[in-house]
Formats: structure tokens, sequence, C-alpha cells
């Protein structure tokens, strides 16, 4: 009766893949631990967070509508010199300050940059985007 394994120096028939699923699962764990260090947000953004402390928290707030001069805090402020110096007046007072951007959908985008441009010659370099909720009625 003739032996089913192969003795000595017979031919392999098979290739064992063992080794091979060992080192492929190795690779994934290694590809998906990067891929979660990969996905992290390339620019960092400081946006303010709620909370239930007693402090106060001063925000600039920094409106570009679609039309109109830019409103600080509700103003209106038509060039880009008096823009900076409220700016820079407001950081002086309060070195924390956080100035929240709010742009309207049709402002371009230029004008946006230009609008960060300017506080951070003022020296604020806490910025938040204002953005509103969802509409939760719309399907």
């Amino acid at each position: 009766m003739a032996s089913p394994l192969p003795q000595g120096n017979g031919i392999i028939s098979g290739i064992n893949v063992t080794p091979l699923v060992d080192i492929m699962l190795v690779l994934l764990v290694i590809f998906m631990v990067t891929t979660t260090v990969v996905s992290a947000p390339a620019i960092p953004m400081d946006l303010p967070t709620a909370s239930q402390t007693e402090a106060v928290q001063v925000v600039f707030s920094v409106m570009l509508p679609a039309t109109g001069p830019v409103r600080i805090n509700g103003e209106p402020v038509a060039a880009d010199d008096a823009f900076v110096r409220l700016s820079r007046d407001a950081f002086t007072r309060d070195p924390h300050l956080r100035a929240v951007l709010q742009a309207d959908g049709a402002v371009p985008h230029r004008r946006v940059i230009h609008t960060l441009d300017l506080l951070k010659t003022a020296g604020i370099a806490k910025v938040a985007f204002g953005a509103l909720p969802p509409d939760e009625r719309a399907p």
C-alpha cells in the first residue's frame, strides 16, 4: 500500500499558504493603523466649544455679507486699515480673543482669504468659522 504523503525526493504538489496569509494579515493591520493617522485633518482649526463654566469667552464677530462692507460686531467697516485697527485694538484688550468669521455663501473665496490675512495682520490667530445647522424640516 502506497503512502499518501511523498517520501524523500518526491515532487511538492501543493503550496503552503499559511505564511502568506500571516504576512497579509500583518500588512492589513499596518495599513489600517496608518490610514487612521493619515486621515487626520491637515488644516488645524480652532473651533470654539460650548461649556458650562463661569468664564466668559470674548468673541470678535466678523461678518462678510454677499453685498456691502464687512461688519465687525454688527458695525460696518469700509476700509481695510480701519478693519486692522479695530481688530488690533480688540486683540490688545484681550489677548485670548477669538474671531468668528461668518461669510455668506455667495462671498468669493478670495474675499474670505483676504479677511483672514487682515485678522492675521492684526495679531488674531484664533479664528473659527460660523455655520448654521441644517434645516431639520428639509427632506
